[in-house]
């Protein structure tokens, strides 16, 4: 069903995609958008679980899309390093494949954001967080993103070398 990579050498582990989900701080969601066009939009996110959660507005063109194909891709790019005198780049990046739904459970809702604002604002007392998430929670919308595959490559340059 998923594509294998060409360059199986490159390929990143699960292991190595979930780290890389865990350290990226954004990235962009594509989705089948209006007339057949896609759709893809930078957002922040959190990874926990196998999923992926995200925050918008409870209408506009990302719900509009999932409720027509709720199947998504969420690409982060881990490193770009440009290097001209060898003419290429030093990249690592991971692209996950899933199904989104929005969070309609109140408790699901409350449990998504809190992780994501634990994950943008760890260092705020609890009191802080909870104070902005009361502000917003009645325009907040959470998505979910069930993922069914991984895909991570590297520049064959960041590949660690065998035996040596």
């Amino acid at each position: 069903m998923f594509r294998e990579l060409r360059r199986s050498r490159q390929a990143l582990s699960p292991e190595e995609c979930g780290d890389v989900l865990r350290r990226g701080t954004s990235g962009v969601l594509a989705l089948s958008g209006d007339d057949g066009y896609p759709y893809a939009v930078p957002l922040s996110y959190v990874y926990e679980g196998g999923k992926l959660y995200f925050h918008c507005a409870k209408t506009g063109h990302k719900l509009d899309a999932i409720a027509r194909n709720p199947k998504a891709s969420f690409c982060i790019i881990d490193q770009d390093q440009v290097v001209p005198p060898e003419y290429t780049t030093y990249f690592r990046s991971v692209i996950a494949f899933g199904t989104m739904r929005m969070l309609e459970d109140e408790g699901e809702k409350r449990a998504a954001i809190e992780k994501l604002a634990v994950r943008y604002t760890p260092e705020d007392p609890p009191e802080r967080r909870a104070h902005y998430i009361a502000k917003d929670w009645t325009a907040l919308c959470m998505l979910e993103m069930t993922v069914q595959h991984l895909s991570g490559k590297q520049a064959i340059e960041l590949v660690p070398r065998r035996g040596g």
